[in-house]
């Protein structure tokens, strides 16, 4: 029988060989694990970073005290997120109630300005009415006084009533021109001055035209010119606009 030719012999060196091989196989096998578990820029023959990279290991009673700082934390925020918000709370409704409480003060105020303004007009209407009231009483009591029918009555007459309507004036101012201008007739007529020529002529005791005698009439007497207190006093009206007083006129007006 023919001999093998992978004797005994043949089958030490060989299994030495493959032993040899597989020796090295698996420690570029191992090699090329380690490179491959290392970043790229690291370096490959450093083992301290390898077991740096390993992930750090706590134990349950660090754990428990790292939940409870930051359940601590999380409470401390809430409170002062609470705080903070109460503390806005109370600005707002300190702000809202000063407010309020200005505008009740100047609402107050405006009532109290208000009721002084009102109760003035009402002290200055009741004055008015009272003024006006007195006014009606003396020219009411100077037109039922009796007076003579003459010059000096009517002259009498007209000074009560200008008193009463605050027109100045003399008994002797008014006697004085009465008698210059028509001699005491309280139906004396002027036909040929310049009024006259107008078609205007000056009538009565102090000689008045009819446009003067309209504009000057004093209320409470007549709207004859020819009436000797109406005349009178309406030109003592006019005298008083023009000159002051008919004290004060001494010759034609």
């Amino acid at each position: 029988m023919p001999k093998n030719p992978f004797t005994r012999g043949h089958r030490r060196e060989l299994s030495k060989r493959h032993k040899i091989a597989v020796a090295g196989v698996a420690t570029l096998g191992a090699a090329a694990v380690v490179f491959s578990a290392v970043p790229g820029n690291a370096e490959t023959t450093t083992s301290e970073a390898t077991v740096s990279s390993a992930p750090v290991k706590y134990s349950s009673e660090q754990l428990k005290s790292r939940q409870a700082d930051v359940s601590e934390q999380l409470a401390a925020k809430a409170l002062q997120s609470k705080a903070a918000a109460e503390a806005k709370a109370a600005k707002a409704h300190a702000e809202a109630k000063a407010k309020a409480k200005a505008a009740a003060a100047a609402k107050k105020k405006a009532a109290h300005a208000a009721a002084a303004k009102k109760a003035a007009q009402a002290r200055k209407a009741k004055a008015k009415a009272a003024s006006r009231a007195a006014h009606r009483a003396k020219l009411k009591a100077a037109v039922h006084k009796s007076y003579a029918n003459n010059l000096d009555g009517w002259i009498k007459e007209s000074l009560d009533i200008m008193k009463a309507k605050g027109i100045p004036g003399s008994y002797n101012g008014l006697h004085r021109n009465i008698i210059r201008e028509s001699s005491g007739n309280p139906n004396a007529i002027n036909n040929w001055d310049i009024n006259a020529i107008n078609g205007i002529p000056s009538k009565g005791l102090l000689q008045v035209i009819p446009p003067t005698f309209q504009a000057y009439h004093v209320a409470g007497t007549s709207w004859n010119i020819y009436d000797p207190v109406a005349n009178i006093t309406a030109a003592a009206n006019y005298a008083a606009d023009k000159y002051g007083s008919m004290d004060n006129v001494n010759s034609a007006y």
